[in-house]
């Protein structure tokens, strides 16, 4: 893929996120991830990677208009926090431990769940 072409891609799927993460206050790795492995053929364990990179300054960001708009519930979201960074750290380090197969069905199984516990209500 030429250089311009897919930097172009690598904007748009940031615009695409962000705007995800913005409406939605998060799911910006659902969208970046399958970008970054079908679009620009990141290998499976990098896009996972480069994701949690690009989503956070992004969650933080949309996290601060929340908090500025009156929509962030103190009582709720700092015990999410603790959990996030826990979760967050235990995470990255069983990434580097997982198959890239391993990775890609447990990904794929997690985003199944959530499409149909939302389809259910």
């Amino acid at each position: 893929m030429e250089k311009k072409k897919k930097l172009l891609l690598i904007i748009l799927a940031g615009i695409i996120t962000g705007f995800v993460n913005g409406l939605f206050g998060g799911g910006g790795g659902m969208i970046v991830v399958p970008m970054l492995i079908m679009l620009l053929g990141y290998p499976v364990k990098t896009a996972h990677a480069t994701a949690i990179l690009i989503i956070l300054p992004v969650s933080i960001v949309s996290g601060i208009l929340y908090a500025a708009y009156g929509a962030f519930e103190t009582g709720t979201g700092l015990p999410v926090m603790l959990g996030i960074l826990i979760g967050g750290i235990a995470g990255a380090k069983l990434l580097s431990k997982l198959k890239s197969g391993i990775v890609t069905k447990i990904f794929s199984f997690v985003m199944l769940a959530a499409g149909i516990k939302m389809l259910l209500g």
